[in-house]
């Protein structure tokens, strides 16, 4: 299994290069060539299995310079109890007769970015050794909010390893700001970038395609690697909890194998609901991908329209993690839809650099037309969903859950397709407490990490301990910066 870069697929990597380096050189994302089948015995095969051995089943064939057994110390010490506080990792719940939502948000940061990012750092520290690379790796992280902290917590104190994380200042929850600036650790670095995500992910991109950069650092001993989706090594992981949830609604008789489902994920950078696809691609019967969108609606255009653009005016919303205009792994999927044509995705990317904008061409819309159905939903009705799925089902969602839910409910108001559905869960609703409180009608808000204690007693739901824990914890950053003065950032925080 080689992989390529969607904008040159002439330099072939193996899965550990792929891993170490996150980006290709030429700015494009690595992907495999050939995408391996679950057969109808295989998902069979996967029913009776626990989430770790699903993971090593799925990721086995993508990495060849891998063993099993060294997957199987990976997904033991990712997925373990000591990281997630349920047994089956990405738990799935049932809402109504055809409605499930898979829960990832158990782990060590309570939101679904541990699922793949618990697993990243085995999978990128052992890459460095087959690559016999003697330098640091210096991790570098765009975060709309999850990321980050998923990230930090992930590479905390991982041997050979440096993680820089920088967030849009004011474009995060208050909660997922203090996750990050208390973050523990001595190879860490968290940084706030004055603007939006896409400021802080352009500049990312940037710091990695500037050579005079990598240079400098090379010569005090480091290189770039990513812990963002744009790394094959986050995307990956993702595939196995849609194997999984479709696993654990046979064996619970909620479908039969073979049985379709549709999926609808909140979808801001586009890899969760790529990771979808993908498990789709490898024989995972799911009829159609419900991407949701916020206010920042620029996916449900492009998915409708085939044009993509985004020359718009940008929300900061309720929902932040999907506050972004620019959603980079929608590369992967171009390239896949256009019949792996380099040429043609970089065509694209070079119009939305230059322009901000591209229109693909016929064949590639019909194919999002076949795959992908798309809406969004506004912060007013964020509120209103979160308040009733509480009101009619004691079920405590955060935003970004709610978005998926309605959007669901207008795909299936619009079509009438009632196939069994997969709501994609993404954080714990205590992360964004002052949003779900507002929702279910509380005005006066306490503050700081009291916050959490309003939610539980209100609801009668306990908050996640990694969440209840960050009262009293020391702020350790406090950073800000500009988007154009983020390379001076990188090399004041690694003298």
């Amino acid at each position: 299994m080689y992989y390529v870069s969607t904008r040159s697929k002439n330099h072939r990597l193996t899965a550990s290069q792929a891993i170490a380096q996150g980006l290709a050189v030429d700015g494009g994302l690595l992907t495999p060539e050939v995408f391996p089948k679950l057969s109808h015995n295989g998902l069979k095969t996967l029913t009776d299995m626990s989430y770790q051995q699903r993971a090593v089943y799925v990721m086995n064939p993508y990495l060849e310079d891998f063993t099993a057994s060294e997957l199987s110390s990976f997904a033991t010490k990712a997925y373990g109890p000591d990281k997630f506080d349920a047994r089956e990792v990405a738990p799935v719940r049932t809402v109504d007769g055809n409605t499930h939502c898979l829960e990832l948000w158990h782990g060590p940061t309570c939101a679904f970015k541990d699922m793949a990012l618990q697993m990243l750092p085995h999978l990128l520290s052992a890459s460095l050794v087959k690559n016999d690379e003697k330098k640091t790796a210096c991790i570098l992280v765009a975060t709309s909010g999850d990321t980050g902290k998923a990230a930090l917590e992930g590479f905390r104190d991982v041997d050979g390893t440096r993680i820089l994380v920088f967030y849009p200042k004011d474009g995060v929850s208050a909660i997922q700001q203090l996750q990050m600036n208390t973050q523990e650790g001595e190879n860490v670095g968290v940084c706030s970038v004055v603007g939006n995500f896409d400021d802080a992910q352009t500049g990312v991109k940037k710091l990695f395609s500037d050579e005079k950069l990598r240079a400098e650092l090379a010569g005090r001993g480091y290189f770039f690697s990513s812990a963002n989706s744009i790394n094959w090594g986050r995307v990956l992981p993702q595939i196995v909890y849609y194997v999984s949830a479709y696993c654990d609604l046979v064996k619970t008789e909620k479908i039969q194998l073979g049985d379709p489902v549709n999926v609808c994920v909140p979808t801001g950078n586009f890899g969760n609901i790529l990771a979808g696809y993908y498990a789709g691609q490898m024989g995972v019967p799911i009829r159609k991908f419900i991407c949701a969108s916020n206010s920042n609606n620029v996916l449900t255009d492009f998915l409708r329209t085939g044009v993509y653009d985004r020359n718009r005016r940008f929300y900061n919303t309720m929902s932040p993690s999907m506050d972004i205009l620019i959603s980079s792994n929608l590369e992967r999927m171009l390239y896949e839809l256009s019949g792996s044509s380099d040429g043609e995705v970089r065509g694209y990317m070079d119009q939305l650099a230059e322009k901000g904008r591209y229109e693909v061409g016929d064949a590639v819309k019909g194919k999002l037309s076949r795959y992908f159905a798309a809406g969004f939903c506004d912060d007013a009705q964020t509120q209103r969903v979160i308040a009733r799925m509480w009101n009619e089902h004691k079920y405590l969602i955060d935003p970004h859950t709610a978005v998926a839910f309605d959007v669901l409910d207008q795909y299936r108001a619009e079509t009438g397709d009632d196939t069994a559905a997969i709501v994609v869960s993404t954080a714990s609703p205590f992360k964004f407490c002052d949003s779900v409180l507002g929702a279910l009608g509380v005005t006066d808000l306490r503050e700081g990490t009291d916050i959490l204690g309003q939610l539980s007693e209100l609801t009668g739901v306990s908050a996640p301990a990694p969440l209840a824990g960050l009262a009293g914890k020391e702020v350790r950053f406090t950073d800000n910066t500009t988007k154009d003065h983020m390379v001076d950032k990188v090399l004041e925080m690694l003298k």
